[in-house]
C-alpha cells in the first residue's frame, strides 16, 4: 500500500562462531576502511622534520591505546589488559621503529616507510607454521592502522560511540576496539574478516560478547539501524529476522543465558564421569595475566603455557632472569596445582633478529620447536635455567614440542642436565627431578609411543598440528582446509594408540589441541582413554559439565564402534546421532544449552560442591 514501508529481505550467513552466546537487535555499522598510504619522496634536507612528525604521531597514538587500556582497567577486564599491552609493544619495536626511520632517511615519507616496514613484518608471520601466531600478524596490521590513522590525522571511529544496545558490524575490529566494550553496551559483534585465534576472538570469548567473524560481506549487507540475529557458536547469522526467526532466538537466548547463570558454578564441583572416574581439566594459556581466568573458571592447574611471546617483540632475548621472573609468577599463582611450561615452540629466525637463519620453504616443517633448541643450546638453556629455577617455588613440568623420536628426547635431557650441573656450580636453588614430558604431534612419535613412553613423564598430544601433519594439510590454505577433519578415523586412532601407550608405560596422557575445549568431542575423547583435557579457561565449565553427564563405560563402547567406522563424515553422524540419543535435548548445531543442569546442581545442595559422584539426571536413555 502505498506509504506502507517496503518490508526488508531476510538474509541469512554462515560465518564462525568465536564466543558463544545469542543476540537480537539493531546494527552499529563501524565503517572503517583501510587509510590510502600516500607514497612521495622527502628530500634530504626534510628528513629530520619527517621524523619528527613519525615520532609526533607514534606519541600520539601510545598515549591512546594508554588511555583505553587506564578505561579498562577494572577487576572484570584485568585479563584484557594484557592484549592492549601487545599492541603498544608493537608500537614499541626495535625493527618497526628503526625499520620505519632508516626508510624515512633513504627519502620515503613516513608513511610509505612505514607501510613497507609493516608488509616485510607480516609476511614473516605469515610463514609461521603455528595458527596461532600466524594471526599475530593481524595484531601488526592494527597497531600500525592506528598510526597511520595519527600520522594523516584522520579520526579513528571508536566504539565508545555506540548508543543503546547494539551488535557492532564491520570489515574487522581491533583488540582496542573489544576492548572497548568493556564499558560500551555492545551486545554482540559481526565481521567480515577474523578467526578464532585472533586477539579480538580472545576478547570477545573473555567478555563474554557473542561474536562471528569471516563472514566475508556482512559490512557491505548491512547499515546501521538493520535488525541482525546471532549465535556465536553456531556462526549462524539472520539479517532483517521475520517473526519466527526472531521468536527462535529469544527462546534460544533465553535458553542460554540459564546455562550461563549455572556453568561457574561448575567451578567448585569436581570433574567426574557418571560412573566416577575422574577427569583433570587444565587450561592453556598466553601470557602471566590470564592466572585470573585459570582460578575463575576452576582449571586444576596450567596444562600448557606458551612462551613464545618472551621472544616476540624485541631485538635481543629474552635472559634467564627474564625466564625465572616469568615461570615463577606462573608457578607461585598456581600452587599446589601444577603448571607446564613448554618450550620455544616456534623458529628463532621469526623472533630474534640477531639470529642470520636462512628463510624456509615450508617453515610448519622446518628449523622450529625442539629442532631449533637443540641447534641453539645457548637459548634453550636460558629457558631451561629460568624453569629450573622458578619450579623450586611450584609444580612446574617441562614440555618438549614437536618430538619426532628419542634421539630428540634424550638430547635435550643432556641439554637439562648441563643446565642442573651449570646452577649447581653456581650455588642456585633450583628443581631437581622436574617432570619432562613432549607434545606428541607428529606422526613418527604416534608411531614409536611405545618407546617414547619409556623416556618421558607425560605426554601431551597437540590435535591441531597432528591432525594437519598426518592428513597432510594446511589449515590456513582455504583450497584444503575442507580435509581438517579431527573425527577422521585416522586421527582416532592415533589418539587411541598414544593413549595405550602411555597407559602401558603408566604415565599421564593429556589433549591440548581444540578438540579438547569443544563438548561434541568430549564422550570420544574420554573413550579412547584420555585422563587429561587441557583448553581455554572459558572452556573448562562446559566440558566439566559435559564430563559429569557422560558414563565412561559406555564412552568406550562408543570409541570401540567409531574406530570401525570408515569415514569422519560418517563418524560424525554417528557421533551426533548418539549424542542426541543419550542427551534428548542435544543438537549438533548447539551447545546443550537446554539441557537440565538442576539435578546435578541442587541435589544435595551445599554437599553437591564436595561431592565426588554425583548422578545426573538429562533424561537419558539407556545406551
Amino acid at each position: 500500500m502505498p506509504g506502507e514501508e517496503t518490508k526488508k529481505p531476510l538474509t541469512q550467513l554462515k560465518g564462525m562462531g568465536v564466543s558463544e552466546g545469542v543476540a537480537l537487535g539493531p546494527i552499529y555499522l563501524l565503517e572503517r576502511e583501510r587509510v590510502a598510504v600516500p607514497h612521495s619522496r622527502i628530500p634530504p634536507e626534510g628528513a629530520e622534520a619527517e621524523l619528527a612528525r613519525f615520532k609526533k604521531a607514534l606519541a600520539a597514538t601510545q598515549r591512546q591505546l594508554e588511555l583505553i587500556k587506564k578505561r579498562i582497567q577494572t577487576e572484570e577486564s584485568r585479563d584484557l589488559q594484557y592484549i592492549i599491552d601487545a599492541q603498544v609493544l608493537i608500537l614499541k619495536d626495535v625493527l618497526l621503529l628503526q625499520g620505519t626511520e632508516d626508510g624515512i632517511r633513504q627519502g620515503l615519507n613516513a608513511e610509505w616507510a612505514l607501510e613497507l616496514v609493516r608488509d616485510r613484518i607480516k609476511t614473516v608471520f605469515e610463514h609461521l607454521g603455528d595458527e596461532y601466531f600466524r594471526e599475530r600478524r593481524s595484531d601488526v596490521d592494527y597497531a600500525v592502522e592506528r598510526l597511520l590513522r595519527s600520522l594523516l590525522k584522520r579520526r579513528v571511529e571508536s566504539i565508545e560511540d555506540v548508543k543503546g544496545n547494539m551488535i557492532v558490524a564491520s570489515r574487522d575490529l581491533s583488540p582496542a576496539d573489544t576492548a572497548q566494550m568493556v564499558h560500551s553496551r555492545v551486545i554482540g559483534f559481526i565481521t567480515d574478516m577474523g578467526s578464532k585465534s585472533s586477539h579480538t576472538a580472545i576478547m570477545a570469548r573473555s567478555l563474554e560478547i557473542p561474536a562471528v567473524v569471516g563472514l566475508k560481506n556482512v559490512s557491505q549487507l548491512v547499515k546501521t539501524g538493520d535488525v541482525v540475529a546471532i549465535d556465536g557458536f553456531t556462526g549462524e547469522v539472520v539479517i532483517n529476522p521475520d517473526a519466527a526467526t526472531r521468536q527462535r532466538f529469544a527462546e534460544l537466548k533465553k535458553s542460554f543465558r540459564s546455562y550461563q547463570t549455572q556453568l561457574p558454578r561448575y567451578r567448585r564441583l569436581p570433574a567426574v564421569t557418571r560412573d566416577g572416574n575422574p577427569i583433570r581439566l587444565v587450561a592453556n594459556i598466553e601470557l602471566v595475566e590470564e592466572m585470573g581466568a585459570v582460578k575463575r573458571y576452576g582449571a586444576e592447574g596450567v596444562g600448557l603455557y606458551r612462551t613464545e611471546f618472551l621472544f616476540m617483540n624485541r631485538k635481543d632475548l629474552p635472559t634467564e632472569e627474564e625466564h625465572y621472573q616469568n615461570y615463577r609468577k606462573v608457578a607461585e599463582a598456581v600452587f599446589p596445582q601444577p603448571a607446564v611450561i613448554r618450550t620455544l615452540d616456534i623458529g628463532g629466525d621469526k623472533f630474534v633478529s640477531q639470529l642470520e637463519l636462512a628463510p624456509e620453504l615450508n617453515p610448519a616443517m622446518g628449523l622450529r620447536a625442539i629442532r631449533f633448541c637443540l641447534k641453539e643450546p645457548k637459548i634453550f638453556k636460558s629457558q631451561l635455567k629460568g624453569i629450573l629455577r622458578a619450579g623450586e617455588l611450584g609444580n612446574l613440568k617441562i614440555m618438549l614440542p614437536m618430538i619426532s623420536g628419542v634421539e630428540e628426547v634424550r638430547a635435550a635431557r643432556e641439554i637439562i642436565e648441563e643446565a642442573q650441573a651449570e646452577l649447581k656450580k653456581d650455588r642456585a636453588r633450583f628443581a631437581a627431578g622436574i617432570p619432562i614430558g613432549i607434545m606428541v604431534e607428529t606422526p613418527s612419535a604416534v608411531a614409536a609411543a611405545d618407546l617414547l613412553a619409556r623416556e618421558v613423564d607425560f605426554f601431551s598430544i597437540g590435535t591441531n598440528d597432528l591432525i594437519q601433519y598426518s592428513l597432510a594439510i594446511d589449515r590456513a590454505n582455504a583450497a584444503v582446509s575442507y580435509l581438517y577433519e579431527p573425527l577422521h578415523p585416522g586421527v582416532l586412532r592415533m589418539i587411541r594408540s598414544v593413549a595405550d601407550a602411555g597407559r602401558a608405560q603408566q604415565i599421564r596422557v593429556a589433549i591440548c589441541g581444540e578438540m579438547a575445549g569443544d563438548p561434541f568431542y568430549t564422550a570420544v575423547l574420554l573413550g579412547l582413554g584420555l585422563e587429561e583435557l587441557s583448553m581455554s579457561p572459558y572452556s573448562i565449565p562446559r566440558i566439566k559439565r559435559m564430563i559429569r553427564m557422560i558414563d565412561q563405560g559406555e564412552a568406550r563402547n562408543l570409541a570401540d564402534r567409531l574406530l570401525g567406522v570408515p569415514t569422519g563424515s560418517e563418524i560424525a553422524s554417528l557421533l551426533t546421532k548418539k549424542m542426541e540419543e543419550w542427551f534428548p535435548d542435544f543438537r549438533s548445531d548447539q551447545i546443550l544449552y537446554k539441557t537440565s543442569l538442576d539435578d546435578d546442581l541442587m541435589k544435595g545442595g551445599k554437599d553437591a560442591e564436595h561431592d565426588t559422584h554425583l548422578g545426573i539426571s538429562s533424561r537419558r536413555t539407556s545406551g
